[in-house]
């Protein structure tokens, strides 16, 4: 049996949250910022004490993130309580007289007020579903996108169709590890390299492919961008920075405010890392290789343009749409 293990030297931890038997990170209960909950409160006057309803406590909830502007404040309030609860949010429907424990309010009055603060959802459960498994994640690397689901269909549309081979696919800025983790857990004929610059997002993709994985050719190495890479590979895939430094401040706080700005922002245009990749391809895919890449929604027709100037020259280059129309992510075939 292969383990998910790293070709790299030892990630040193750099963070210590502390972690499950079952894998999921759990951040404690101070916030980002480190503030303790006293200073939470402080700063947010709302509080709920013991022996509150479920269904009190969810009305309340609601309320107080609506007027923080978020964008889905019931489904949060639903979310958090059944994560304090360690239920599921049908069990919330049916027992809305239920009475929290005097523990069970402290904890979800705490994750309500960082949720005011803008605090992702997905940071405050340790946790973030995509393409059906449960991937661990907390401010060092990226939320999953349901938008990037696309780009595994893709990937695996095209391995699953020649099971009698092995692919060797390179996930270029693997962060968390979703598109290497799912690829491996998915598609046995695949060794996979997930490579990152930050030691920080390596670590947590290690975990999961440990616990997602754990039988797959699957290896985690610091990397920038393909320069790691220990042999050419069949696939190139790459979920890069490319929003735009203008773009940048007008992020929603979720995203400003707590993921990673390295995972986020590529230049002016929002596409000095992806240029960076193109003109590492030809020295790292093997002939008749691959190379898949999600974009920003209006960055279809310029990367476009920087693939078919690559040498050698591509034989195919072509855009995909996501399912509102927009240009989502780029194909160049060799």
């Amino acid at each position: 049996m292969t383990q998910t293990h790293s070709l790299a030297q030892p990630i040193p931890p750099v963070h210590n949250p502390s972690v499950s038997q079952n894998g999921h990170i759990h951040i404690n209960g101070n916030g980002s910022n480190g503030s303790t909950p006293e200073l939470l409160r402080q700063k947010v006057q709302w509080s709920l004490t013991a022996d509150t309803p479920v269904g009190r406590a969810l009305v309340s909830a609601t309320q107080r993130l609506t007027g923080a502007g978020c964008e889905n404040p019931r489904l949060d309030a639903q979310l958090l309580l059944a994560h304090v609860l360690g239920t599921d949010r049908t069990w919330l429907f049916a027992h809305h007289d239920y009475p929290l424990a005097a523990d069970q309010a402290e904890s979800f009055t705490q994750l309500v007020i960082r949720r005011i603060q803008r605090e992702p959802v997905a940071y405050l459960l340790g946790r973030k579903e995509f393409y059906g498994l449960e991937f661990a994640v907390d401010e060092r690397v990226l939320i999953p996108r349901p938008e990037t689901e696309m780009l595994v269909d893709f990937l695996l549309a095209h391995v699953q169709a020649k099971k009698e081979r092995t692919f060797v696919v390179a996930d270029v800025g693997t962060g968390s590890g979703a598109i290497a983790v799912t690829t491996a857990a998915l598609a046995p004929n695949t060794r996979i390299y997930g490579l990152d610059i930050s030691r920080d997002a390596l670590a947590v993709a290690e975990e999961n492919g440990r616990r997602l994985a754990p039988q797959a050719q699957l290896y985690f190495l610091h990397s920038d961008l393909l320069t790691a890479l220990p042999e050419p590979a069949d696939l190139i895939v790459a979920n890069l920075p490319y929003v735009t430094d203008g773009e940048y401040p007008e992020l929603a706080p979720e995203i400003r405010q707590y993921e990673p700005q390295l995972a986020l922002t590529a230049g002016d245009k929002g596409l000095d890392v992806i240029k960076r990749l193109l003109g590492q391809v030809r020295y790292h895919l093997k002939p008749n290789g691959l190379v898949l890449l999600e974009i920003g929604y209006a960055q279809g027709e310029p990367v476009k343009q920087l693939a078919a100037a690559m040498r050698p020259r591509p034989q195919f280059v072509g855009l995909r749409q996501d399912y509102s129309g927009h240009a989502r992510m780029v194909t160049i075939e060799f």
